[in-house]
């Protein structure tokens, strides 16, 4: 998931513990880290794979091209949520699993679309490979970070992720109709799951803007 460990160290100036000067405003990295810290960023992840979920179960009868296309372009979007998403970990020992989840879904995302024409066992492998590893270094993420807000709503679809990917991996859908309707599914199930996460994180920034407004020193 696209959430930052502690939002209320993020909506005032920044200080650092060593005393030296906060990041440049202009400073990339800051740049990224400010705008994975968003909950609209998290909503746009979410819509990333709510849509194609929803285009998946509405024409179901397209070719197995087509389904291959947008896999493919789902996959590279919500790697590209995910890079940006990385910035927005304070500890580096927790961007590392944010790091590989994005390169494995923007490589995942250029072999389906390198072969569209690929058998539905290959499509099969590479969303169910992808969707297994996600969730459980989500899940990892999840428990080794104390202090994430709404960790319930993380390991939920950490555990979500695991299950898709056994349930592609372990029955392999004999038709291109019936790998459709599976991935369809998952994909809105998933998709609502992050809608979730990112009005939990919207209220739990504006609880954190609350409470600063009374008490600006942070004596709290």
């Amino acid at each position: 998931m696209t959430v930052s460990r502690d939002p209320a160290s993020r909506t005032g100036p920044e200080h650092r513990p060593d005393g030296a000067a906060p990041p440049a405003a202009d400073d990339p990295a800051e740049v990224l880290a400010k705008l994975g810290r968003s909950w609209t960023w998290i909503l746009g992840s979410a819509v990333a794979t709510l849509v194609p979920g929803i285009l998946v179960l509405v024409w179901p009868d397209e070719t197995l091209n087509v389904l291959a296309i947008l896999i493919g372009l789902y996959l590279l979007v919500t790697g590209s949520f995910r890079f940006v998403a990385t910035f927005a970990r304070d500890d580096h020992g927790e961007r590392l699993p944010s790091l590989l989840l994005a390169v494995l879904y923007v490589l995942a995302g250029v072999l389906c679309l390198r072969n569209p024409l690929q058998t539905i066992a290959a499509l099969s492998l590479i969303v169910g490979v992808v969707w297994l590893v996600s969730g459980i270094l989500t899940l990892y993420t999840a428990l080794a970070a104390k202090d994430l807000p709404h960790r319930g709503f993380v390991i939920g679809a950490a555990v979500i992720a695991v299950l898709a990917g056994i349930v592609v991996l372990a029955l392999p859908a004999e038709s291109a109709l019936a790998l459709t309707r599976l991935l369809g599914l998952w994909l809105v199930l998933l998709g609502l799951v992050e809608v979730a996460v990112a009005f939990a994180w919207r209220a739990a920034l504006r609880r954190s803007r609350a409470a600063l407004q009374q008490d600006p020193a942070g004596t709290v």
